[in-house]
């Protein structure tokens, strides 16, 4: 199935979708939206996908909503009509932002260049960001008069400590890639030429990896956030009983007993 800028592929366990819009920053579109929303779908539902790759084509990973779009929404909407800003936080967050932290695979964020407003949001819900060493940073919101649409008020306080994100939401500055890696906004940064084979070279390894388990790990990283110790702990135990009856678990004690390499099949 074709989507309008959006590029879609599946292979070895790992599934991509690559932001295809470079003449307008990869900023999204109304149909890129619904694009994604089916995507994201179809990547939980496949037994055979292990790993999400989101990244960018060009000099962009995404700069967000196309903002030309919702200032002719603004112009052409009713006086009783909600906002744009208000439809876009609604439609994105059903659409793009509880799917990818929900999703029980993991999701990589390959950042290939300017990242800012919705952009950075999205990349701020995947589970882990690999920066190339030419992208930059920017929560531009507060130069539109508004509040970031997708998260960034709940990730960035999360990720860069609230002072931070504070600075960066109010400001709107730009931050270098390896300064957000010295925050840690993102995880890693390589070389521009090497984000390709650096996000595949992670994706292969956690591909391999046994996805019950990490799918537990997941929900119990996110869901701990939000909880006491005790009651998160409770949490552990119940998948660790859990995943100590799987056939992924028997394979793995008999890899180590065979010393092999293990051969996870999700069951």
């Amino acid at each position: 199935m074709d989507y309008e800028h959006l590029i879609y592929s599946k292979e070895a366990g790992i599934a991509t979708i690559t932001l295809n819009r470079p003449q307008k920053l990869n900023a999204f579109t109304s149909e890129m939206y619904q694009g994604l929303s089916t995507i994201i779908e179809d990547v939980e539902k496949d037994d055979d996908v292990r790993v999400l790759v989101i990244t960018g084509t060009g000099r962009a990973f995404c700069v967000g909503a196309d903002v030309k779009s919702l200032e002719q929404g603004l112009s052409q909407r009713p006086d009783n009509m909600s906002p744009p800003t208000e439809f876009t936080t609604e439609m994105v967050s059903k659409i793009l932002t509880f799917p990818l932290q929900r999703m029980e695979k993991p999701v990589i964020a390959a950042i290939n260049g300017i990242t800012a407003g919705g952009g950075l949001d999205a990349a701020c819900a995947c589970d882990i960001r690999i920066a190339s060493e030419r992208a930059t940073f920017s929560s531009v919101f507060v130069r539109r008069g508004i509040v970031p649409t997708m998260g960034g008020t709940y990730f960035l306080p999360r990720l860069v400590g609230i002072d931070k994100a504070c600075d960066m939401i109010w400001t709107g500055d730009l931050i270098e890639a390896r300064e957000a890696e010295r925050i840690g906004l993102v995880t890693r940064v390589v070389p521009h030429d090497e984000l390709e084979a650096a996000t595949e070279e992670l994706a292969h390894k956690i591909a391999s990896g046994p996805p019950l388990a990490i799918a537990q790990a997941k929900k119990l990283i996110y869901s701990g956030l939000n909880m006491d110790l005790e009651s998160a702990l409770l949490d552990v135990m119940r998948a660790y009983t859990a995943l100590g009856l799987t056939e992924d678990h028997q394979e793995a004690l008999r890899a180590f007993l065979e010393k092999r390499e293990p051969i996870f099949k999700g069951k």
